[in-house]
């Protein structure tokens, strides 16, 4: 079959419709100056691959012979991978939004030659429906204005690239403060959904963001409604069908308010900043189902999402064998088949299948046979009816998944995202570390560090700049704030997972870039795109948090804790600039911002920095780190002097180390607080007092 322009990229997204009868382009200068040699507009399509809804245009669509004569006729049609374009793939969903009133994939946009776009929408039937065009309708009508009334499209044009030229930058005179934050937790009490968990209604997204705010704001004033909702979320999405019960990881949100009817792709970043919320939630609670749903989501990453070189790939889709969900259904007959009449019952008991299936089909608006595993009681509250102990049962459950799962790795498994990109790596590498220190696992450590090694080795340009993404042997496109601010995100957690200093020297590298690059001198916060980058229709700086933290956001934690462990004030005082930069949007939109508000959160302090310094690997040494690993206090930082080195690195990073050499031979702990340190303690009991001391204080 004869192959389109797509055939020579390197993106599963685009490569998919490689064999489209549409005449698609890559995002390239070849084709805008097709589309001004030719007088037509662009025809921007942009998805990636395991989007459901993208399969469903492109097969009622652009692999339609009718659909394709259109586009091939009277456009230049463009394909782009939001994976990885998200710089071009921000621009125009924010247009989108600003015609329309919402956004997703796949995202429709038509434009001028010169990129400026004047319509706007998602998924398009082949056909209208319901009083709406389908694309044999729209495209002929773009075609008659083009001709027609071209005038009236480029004044358009011009006013939405106005517009968004326009867009407030939230900029604030003064720096946010508690104020904010206690408006968040308000909203979210009132948006909390006490029944099944969550915020408002279906459909119901993770947003582990929320969680790791909640956490913090428990911790800082005490108030038990917060941990509250930060459990009740975790407890019911665990037990829902947004969970994979039989080979773990969790799917990409609800369609329904109980968390049952999953949208059947898994994402990395979801993988990541979820282990992330459940790790911290078993540091703060001790309760061993956090860490062991986080240990799972872990099992899930390292077999489906990690290549043989250690990075971790991008997404699994929703679709296997053109339908979604069809790898993770059951129906009672084919488990009564599979298990026997015994285990059938406790699996259908324990999971809740039935005959009649609990699947709502919305594309056929009808329920089936099929069923989706989920808990909607415990093992503990269950077992009494099964006549056995809640260990007894945990046993056969495990027992009976084992079977299943055996069973559906012989199905036809959905399409995998094999794009390595760095941020959604950054993100990874921080759960992993974060995970090697709250539950004393080495394992996740060496995993964290063969991804951050892959990507400093095999993503950075001649240049020794980070790029975005890797796929069949190549590296390219040059790095976005996201991937410097979450790669930096993971190398800190790295360094204090493992307290080796070439992480925190990297970090403070990439931070550096960072500000030289990205910094908007002028109103101060990141831009998305680098100084020297593409140049686009605008360049955009983000802040509101969407499926992942704001790059903003996450540079902010960033520049707080580098800060604090390297006593450079003046990533600080950075720090308070981009505060102030977003402070209109924390007071807009706090819930928006929710990871600035958990940065602005360690700002406000008290804070500690706590330097363990002993002999490297000795038993008093890891003591102190055991111990202080294993509770939950966000509002600190960690750095390690090796009392046997005179020569440690850590001091050239951290010169305010110097003099900290343990006490009498021992290895004691400097814990320092509002600019000022207490007196080394070998003992981890005053330890552990000094770092609540400033916390019971707040």
């Amino acid at each position: 079959m004869k192959t389109n322009r797509l055939a020579r990229e390197k993106s599963p997204y685009l490569l998919q419709h490689a064999r489209n009868p549409v005449h698609w382009y890559p995002w390239c200068e070849e084709a805008f100056k097709k589309a001004t040699d030719e007088d037509k507009p662009i025809f921007l399509s942009i998805g990636y691959s395991t989007c459901h809804w993208c399969h469903v245009m492109a097969h009622e669509s652009f692999e339609d012979e009718e659909v394709a004569d259109l586009l091939n006729l009277g456009f230049v049609s463009i394909k782009v991978d939001r994976e990885e374009r998200p710089d071009i793939d921000g621009i125009y969903m924010t247009v989108c939004q600003m015609m329309t009133g919402g956004g997703g994939w796949p995202l429709t946009i038509v434009m001028t030659p010169d990129k400026k776009p004047f319509f706007a929408a998602t998924y398009i039937p082949k056909e209208g429906l319901f009083g709406s065009n389908g694309m044999l309708e729209l495209l002929p009508k773009i075609m008659e204005l083009w001709t027609d009334k071209k005038a009236d499209v480029l004044s358009k044009a011009d006013e939405v690239h106005r517009a968004l030229k326009r867009r407030p930058d939230g900029h604030s005179a003064k720096e946010p403060g508690q104020e904010q934050i206690n408006a968040a937790f308000e909203n979210f009490v009132e948006a909390n959904d006490e029944k099944y968990g969550g915020f408002e209604g279906a459909p119901k997204f993770p947003m582990p963001q929320n969680i790791l705010f909640l956490l913090r704001y428990w911790k800082r004033t005490g108030e038990k409604r917060a941990l509250a909702m930060a459990e009740t979320n975790l407890v019911a999405m665990r037990r829902g069908g947004i969970w994979d019960h039989i080979g773990f990881g969790f799917h990409r949100y609800s369609t329904d308010e109980e968390w049952l009817v999953p949208h059947f792709e898994k994402m990395l970043y979801d993988q990541a900043l979820l282990a992330m919320a459940y790790t911290e939630a078993f540091q703060a609670t001790g309760k061993a189902k956090y860490r062991e749903t986080a240990e799972m989501i872990f099992d899930y990453v390292g077999r489906e999402l990690t290549s043989p070189e250690g990075a971790f790939y991008s997404a699994e889709d929703a679709d296997s064998e053109g339908e979604e969900g069809k790898f993770y259904f059951w129906t009672a007959g084919e488990l009564k088949a599979i298990l026997g009449d015994v285990e059938h019952g406790i699996f259908s008991e324990v999971f809740n299948i039935s005959k009649e299936g609990n699947f709502f089909d919305e594309h056929r608006a009808r329920k089936t046979a099929r069923n989706i595993p989920h808990l909607k009681r415990s093992l503990g509250e269950l077992s009494p009816r099964l006549a056995m102990s809640a260990d007894e049962l945990g046993e056969k459950v495990e027992k009976i998944r084992k079977k299943l799962f055996d069973v559906r790795q012989g199905r036809v498994h959905p399409h995998k995202d094999d794009l390595v990109l760095s941020d959604w790596n950054g993100l990874m590498i921080a759960a992993l570390a974060k995970a090697a220190q709250a539950f004393g696992e080495e394992k996740y450590g060496k995993r964290a560090v063969k991804a951050v090694d892959f990507i400093l080795k095999r993503m950075k340009d001649e240049k020794g700049r980070l790029l975005h993404r890797f796929r069949d042997g190549e590296a390219a496109i040059a790095g976005n704030i996201e991937d410097h601010a979450f790669l930096i995100w993971g190398l800190i957690e790295l360094y204090e997972a493992t307290l080796e200093p070439r992480f925190l020297k990297e970090a403070m590298e990439h931070n550096d870039i960072l500000l030289e690059h990205f910094w908007d001198p002028e109103k101060g916060g990141f831009f998305f795109a680098p100084d020297d980058g593409e140049k686009l229709l605008v360049r955009q700086k983000e802040s509101i948090d969407g499926a992942m933290p704001s790059g903003n956001s996450v540079a902010l934690h960033n520049l707080l804790r580098l800060g604090r462990m390297t006593g450079r004030s003046e990533l600080e005082r950075r720090a308070a600039e981009l505060l102030r930069a977003f402070g209109e949007g924390l007071d807009q939109s706090p819930r928006g911002h929710i990871h600035f508000l958990s940065g602005l959160d360690f700002a406000l302090g008290p804070t500690a920095e706590v330097v363990i310094a002993g002999k490297k690997e000795a038993a008093d040494t890891e003591k102190l780190l055991e111990r202080l690993r294993k509770g939950y206090h966000p509002a600190k930082v960690v750095l390690y002097r090796n009392i046997g080195d005179e020569d440690d690195e850590i001091v050239k990073l951290a010169p305010f180390t110097k003099e900290m050499k343990g006490a009498d031979g021992k290895a004691a702990a400097y814990v320092c607080s509002e600019r000022s340190c207490k007196a080394p303690t070998t003992d981890y009991t005053r330890m552990l007092e000094l770092l609540d001391t400033p916390v019971k204080g707040r």
